[in-house]
């Protein structure tokens, strides 16, 4: 049976899970909430696998996650083990082109992905990204320049620009 490791990285916003399979970061959670939450997520893309804490095969992930709170650190180097659909590789692909400190619209990553009709759809497979920071998706805002949806909550996504833009 596939693992699926987890452990808790606490920092400014609170506690919150990352998980790794041996592949790679898989999911970075919502600051506070309960593990039911990654255990709800990973029912689809990766089922059948087991849940290990498992604090030394995380460790690499939390320092550099602690490192970019910290504002040591701009671009992470990490193994990531995402599963979507082709769509949203497409769009998760995209969204690790953003530069660190800047922002655009779901609009802009739909031309970037070469289907600018596909506006709303980017914003839904955005909204499916499991991994926020690492795949910044809190990078996106709506063409008027305001913030727009957030897995994580609005709050959170205005905490990554701020910390971005100091």
């Amino acid at each position: 049976m596939e693992i699926l490791y987890f452990d808790t990285l606490t920092y400014a916003q609170g506690d919150m899970y990352v998980v790794a399979s041996d592949e790679g970061l898989v999911y970075i959670g919502t600051p506070n909430a309960a593990f039911d939450e990654v255990k709800e997520w990973a029912k689809k893309p990766f089922k059948g696998y087991c849940f290990e804490e498992n604090s030394e095969k995380l460790l690499p992930y939390k320092e550099q996650l602690t490192a970019y709170f910290k504002k040591e650190l701009i671009e992470f180097d990490l193994p990531i083990h995402v599963k979507g659909t082709a769509f949203q590789l497409a769009v998760w692909d995209a969204l690790k082109e953003l530069p660190y400190g800047t922002t655009t619209t779901y609009g802009n990553i739909a031309q970037r992905i070469g289907n600018p009709k596909a506006v709303r759809a980017v914003g839904t497979a955005i909204g499916a990204n499991p991994i926020l920071a690492i795949i910044p998706c809190h990078r996106v805002i709506g063409k008027n320049g305001q913030l727009t949806g957030f897995r994580s909550g609005l709050a959170m996504k205005q905490f990554l620009l701020d910390l971005e833009q100091e």
